[in-house]
C-alpha cells in the first residue's frame, strides 16, 4: 500500500506525495516523474509504480508544484523549477533511510529526470519512458494563437488535458532555451529509453535522438502498440517490468543480516509409495515431501510450495531472534506464518503473504524494528531479488 510522503520542493511548496513500498525486503528505490500537467494520481504512475513494487523497488511518486495536492501555481513554474523538485525529492527521500537510486520519468518527466540527473550524485541509473528529447516540444501542446498570446501580452490561459492552466512568458520562454542532449551526453550513468514507434505525441525520432546522444551503456526497449500515456491493458505493467528486470545491476546490493549455512545439498527420491511421495533428506535429517489427495498425492508431507514457504517462514523467525538477542530485546517468542499465492496476469505472479507475532515485552520501537530485520533474511533476499538455477544430468551412478 502507498503510503504519503510530502516533502519541501526547491521554492518551499510542500509536494504532496506517496510512496509505493515493496512487501518484502526493497531491491533498491526510485524516484517516478510524472507526464506534463499529469500528477502522482494518473494511470501511468500508479500502475509503473505498483508494479515496481511489487519487482521489490519502492518507489517515490509526487505532484509537481501547482499540480494534485501539491502547493504552488502550475503557470508560474518552470522546467527548471521540475528538475529542482526532483533534486528535493531525492534529498528528501535520503533524509528518510529510502536513498534513491534509480530515476524514472515519463514524457515531460523523462526531460526532467534527464536534466536533474547530473546534480543528484546518488541517482545510478535513469530510465525515461516516452520522453522528447528537446524540452521546447512541450510547447507543441499550446495552440498558435495562445502561444502568440504569451509573447505578446506575457500570460494566457490555456486548455491541456481537458483542464485550464494560465501560463506566463517565463515558461514559454525557459522551454526554449533548455538544451536538454548535451545534458545527455554528459550523464555517463547507464540510460533506458522506452518509446513506443507510433507514440502520436512525442514520435519515435524523439528517442533516437536522446539514444544517439547518450553514452554507454545505453539500451532501447520498444513499448509496441502502446499509446503515449500508456493506458492500454498491460502497457505500464510491461514498461515496469522491462525497468525491473534491467535496474538490479545498477542497484546496491542488499546484505543479508544472517549467514545462510553451507550445506551439502538435498536430496529428493521417489519412494515410489505413492504418485508423488519423495523422501527428502539433507544431511542427518529425513522427511517426506508430497502433494494432497486431492491432486493424486498421499498428503503425507509438504507440498513443494508449502516447502518453499516453510524456508521463508523459518529464515524470518530464526532471523527476527537472532537481531533480537542481539540487541537484547525482551523477546520471548516468534512465530511466522506464510502462505502462498498466485495472481494470474500479474507480475510477479506468485505471492508470499508473511503474518509475524511477536510475544514479549516490547516497545513499539523495538516490534518495528524486529519487523524491518525479517523483511532482511536470506531467503527473503533470496526470493525477492531472484535466483539462477543450474540443472545438470548425473552420469556414472547408474
Amino acid at each position: 500500500m502507498a503510503q504519503p510522503f510530502d516533502f519541501h520542493g526547491a521554492r518551499g511548496n510542500r509536494l504532496s506525495g506517496l510512496v509505493d513500498r515493496p512487501a518484502a525486503t526493497p531491491r533498491g528505490w526510485a524516484i517516478f516523474a510524472h507526464c506534463f500537467t499529469c500528477g502522482k494520481d494518473s494511470l501511468a504512475a500508479v500502475r509503473i509504480a505498483r508494479a515496481l513494487a511489487r519487482q521489490g523497488i519502492g518507489a517515490l511518486r509526487f505532484d509537481f508544484a501547482g499540480l494534485g495536492s501539491s502547493e504552488g501555481a502550475f503557470g508560474e513554474t518552470r522546467f527548471a523549477d521540475n528538475a529542482d523538485d526532483l533534486i528535493a525529492a531525492g534529498e528528501a527521500m535520503e533524509a528518510a533511510g529510502m536513498p534513491p537510486a534509480l530515476l524514472i520519468g515519463h514524457s515531460f518527466g523523462g526531460a526532467a529526470a534527464l536534466a536533474a540527473a547530473g546534480a543528484m550524485p546518488g541517482i545510478r541509473a535513469i530510465a525515461t519512458i516516452a520522453a522528447p528529447a528537446e524540452v521546447r516540444h512541450v510547447l507543441h501542446l499550446l495552440d498558435p494563437a495562445s502561444l502568440q498570446q504569451i509573447d505578446v501580452e506575457g500570460r494566457a490561459d490555456v486548455l491541456l488535458a481537458g483542464r485550464h492552466f494560465s501560463l506566463d512568458r517565463s515558461f514559454v520562454a525557459d522551454a526554449r532555451q533548455q538544451d536538454l542532449l548535451p545534458r545527455v551526453a554528459t550523464l555517463h550513468r547507464p540510460l533506458l529509453i522506452l518509446h513506443a514507434p507510433r507514440d502520436e505525441l512525442v514520435g519515435i525520432d524523439n528517442a533516437s535522438a536522446l539514444f544517439g546522444a547518450a553514452k554507454h551503456p545505453k539500451s532501447f526497449v520498444s513499448l509496441g502498440e502502446a499509446d503515449h500515456l500508456l493506458t492500454g491493458p498491460g502497457d505500464a505493467e510491461f514498461a515496469a517490468a522491462m525497468i525491473a528486470a534491467w535496474a538490479p545491476r545498477y542497484l546496491p546490493i542488499l546484505e543479508a543480516d544472517l549467514e545462510a549455512p553451507d550445506g551439502g545439498g538435498v536430496v529428493a527420491e521417489e519412494t515410489v509409495g505413492g504418485k508423488f511421495q519423495l523422501a527428502v533428506r539433507s544431511g542427518s535429517h529425513n522427511f517426506f515431501a508430497d502433494e494432497p489427495i486431492s491432486e493424486g498425492g498421499l498428503d503425507s508431507g509438504l507440498a513443494p510450495y508449502e516447502l518453499v514457504s516453510a524456508g521463508l517462514a523459518a529464515c524470518t523467525t530464526m532471523t527476527m531472534r537472532l537481531y533480537a538477542d542481539r540487541k537484547g530485546f525482551g523477546l520471548a517468542k516468534a512465530r511466522t506464518i506464510v502462505t502462498h499465492d498466485k495472481r494470474s496476469g500479474q507480475t510477479p505472479q506468485d505471492v508470499f503473504t508473511r503474518t509475524i507475532e511477536l510475544e514479549g515485552s516490547l516497545s513499539e520501537e523495538e516490534r518495528e524494528r524486529i519487523l524491518a530485520i525479517a523483511e532482511r533474511c536470506p531467503v527473503d533476499l533470496t526470493l525477492v531479488r531472484g535466483s539462477e538455477v543450474v540443472t545438470c544430468l548425473a552420469t556414472g551412478r547408474y
